[in-house]
Parts: C-alpha cells; structure tokens; sequence
C-alpha cells in the first residue's frame, strides 16, 4: 500500500508518455520515410495525452507542486502564511471535488449516448473518465496535503511552546 501511496499517478504517467512519444514517433516515420500515414495514431496519441495530463494532475498534488502564486502568500506575515497555505489547499480541493462530481453527469451522458471515437471505434466513455479519475485522485492527495500540513502546523506550534 505504501508503495502504490508514493507511486501510484507515476505507475501511470510512465506508460502513458512511453507510449505516446512511441505512437508519435512511428507516426512521423510513417508520413516522412514511407509517405503513409497511420488513421489512428493521432486519435490514439490525443487519448493517451489526456490521461496523461489528468494523471499529472493529481501527481503534482502528490507531490504538492500544483501551481500557486507565492508571492501573494508572502504577502502575509510568516505566522499567517502556513494558515493561508492550508485554505488554498482547501481551495484546490473545493475545485478538484467540483469537477470530479462535474464529470460524473458529463460521464453519464457520454455512456448513455454511445458515442465511439471516429478512428479506434472505442466508446468515448473512456476518454470522459479520465477528468473523473484524475480529479478524484487529485482530490484524495489534496485530503492527504491538508492533513500533512495540518500535522507539520501542530509539530511547528509544538516546537515553538518548546
């Protein structure tokens, strides 16, 4: 369990980049080298892309390297600004269950309509569940970051009675 806490999303993205950058690859030497392109790759390299960037997204919330601008942190007194950084944590996770709930009508109706993309003729519902995924992972690891900082502000406030 440990070892799928720490590396789940990599388990993941590795694979998915691996076999993006292969397709795209043998894409290209098909156009250039045989004047033949293949009909699926694209579609194929664009679904893989998606998962990936979804993936990603939660691996940066693992890993609590998401975006955020820290000049407006450090606006605040130091004191402040571990507080601050758990409410823009919390944030993120607002964002991260809104869209994972967003993306459970929007997976609804892409099963219901059966819908299947134009070149693998695989139903659209599996690229439509990677927002869903990726941000119900995303915000499993933004509950894990709120609960680490929330931990490391008791441990800091410890230190400091000390």
């Amino acid at each position: 369990m440990k070892f799928l806490n720490e590396h789940l999303e990599a388990c993941f993205i590795v694979p998915l980049m691996f076999l993006m950058s292969i397709i795209i690859f043998i894409q290209v030497v098909m156009r250039y080298v045989f004047g033949n392109s293949l009909t699926w790759s694209e579609e194929l390299a664009r679904y893989l892309f998606v998962w990936l960037v979804y993936f990603s997204v939660a691996y940066t919330a693992r890993r609590e390297a998401h975006i955020r601008i820290d000049a407006a942190i450090n606006l605040y007194p130091k004191k402040l600004r571990p507080y601050i950084e758990i409410l823009s944590e919390i944030i993120v996770l607002a964002f991260s269950v809104f869209i994972a709930v967003t993306s459970v009508t929007v997976f609804q109706k892409i099963s219901a309509s059966g819908q299947i993309s134009p070149a693998l003729h695989v139903p659209m519902q599996f690229v439509y569940c990677a927002p869903l995924i990726g941000f119900a992972l995303t915000s499993i690891r933004q509950v894990q970051c709120i609960v680490r900082r929330i931990k490391g502000l008791h441990k800091h406030e410890e230190v400091q009675d000390a």
